[in-house]
């Protein structure tokens, strides 16, 4: 196989699998490496063609966007293998190429407890802001998630996604019956119709307002970290990772949850065994 045939039978893999976004940030990328390689067999590209490309590609660009790029062609190679069925390794597993396009070790966040979740809330100055506050921490909505609401995308408990991350037409969400309710009588309350968006501000109005919420309580917060701080405090308090992974955050892989939620201080640690098995 060439890697034009390859590349053709990705990118139909991808129109059925990832979001738009996703789409447009292979696109150029992705025809730039067909233009360079498009004959060449697929089992021919060595570690040095991919390395000597991506510096092409990248040189003078940020580090976190030359680890993406390294990634994008890593996920390219391991589709066409595994689904055509060829006894190649990947190119891209080179350790100089994971080394040099290796991304910048980031310092996990410190994850929000309840306490300073609940008097954000109580902080903010609207019935909008708080649902907003509320719709990502206490039912793990992602804020452009939030944002994307429709009057008809709300149904009782439900929340109907429209064109989620995770590239599917649609998911669901739920909400808890007290924030529901306030939900309903908001849209009632505003007479909205179907088709209106729940909430019509934009994204930098919402992070604006949620790092002044946070700067009165002298912590640093920006609008995910709310989601973040559902997924830790549903699994402080016993919901199985199965239920926050597919229920809450809606992820398709476990290990991408588990990216989400704190880590365990000694102290909890100890508190968790006692509960297990008595002190």
């Amino acid at each position: 196989m060439v890697i034009q045939d390859a590349i053709n039978l990705f990118k139909q893999h991808q129109k059925s699998t990832v979001k738009k976004t996703t789409l447009k940030s292979y696109g150029k990328f992705m025809d730039r490496f067909q233009t360079k390689f498009a004959v060449n067999e697929v089992h021919a590209i060595t570690p040095e063609d991919i390395g000597k490309f991506l510096e092409e590609c990248t040189t003078g660009l940020s580090r976190a966007t030359r680890h993406l790029r390294y990634s994008q062609i890593k996920a390219f190679f391991n589709y066409v293998i595994e689904t055509s069925n060829l006894n190649i390794k990947n190119p891209c597993n080179a350790g100089i190429l994971g080394k040099t396009f290796r991304n910048v070790c980031q310092r996990p966040r410190k994850i929000l407890d309840k306490e300073t979740v609940d008097e954000l809330i109580f902080h903010s100055k609207s019935i909008r802001d708080r649902l907003i506050l509320e719709l990502q921490a206490r039912c793990g909505l992602r804020i452009g998630e939030v944002l994307n609401l429709r009057v008809a995308d709300v149904s009782g408990r439900k929340l109907t996604i429209q064109e989620p991350k995770s590239g599917r037409d649609a998911e669901v969400a739920f909400m808890p019956e007290h924030i529901a309710t306030r939900v309903t009588e908001y849209i009632q309350t505003r007479q909205l119709s179907a088709n209106d968006r729940v909430f019509p501000i934009c994204y930098t109005s919402v992070r604006n307002f949620v790092t002044g919420l946070g700067k009165k309580l002298n912590i640093k917060i920006a609008p995910h970290d709310l989601r973040r701080h559902s997924a830790t405090y549903a699994s402080r308090n016993g919901v199985p990772l199965e239920i926050i992974s597919k229920v809450i955050l809606r992820h398709q892989d476990l290990k991408t949850t588990q990216n989400y939620l704190g880590k365990i201080s000694d102290t909890e640690a100890i508190r968790w065994m006692d509960i297990l098995h008595g002190k």
